[in-house]
């Protein structure tokens, strides 16, 4: 069975995204040393983080 053209190209998902999901917002700021475990474990109100490549 093939596959309606909508759904566009199979590498679709390989696109550069220009958001970070949660996990890897926490990951920046551990680089960065801007995270402490106690203090910035809420679930909302992460600060910026630049996207890095």
């Amino acid at each position: 069975m093939s596959r309606h053209p909508s759904f566009g190209k199979s590498n679709k998902a390989t696109k550069k995204r220009n958001v970070l999901k949660r996990f890897e917002r926490i990951d920046v700021l551990k680089k960065l040393g801007r995270w402490e475990e106690g203090k910035n474990s809420r679930v909302t109100g992460l600060p910026k983080t630049p996207v890095l490549q």
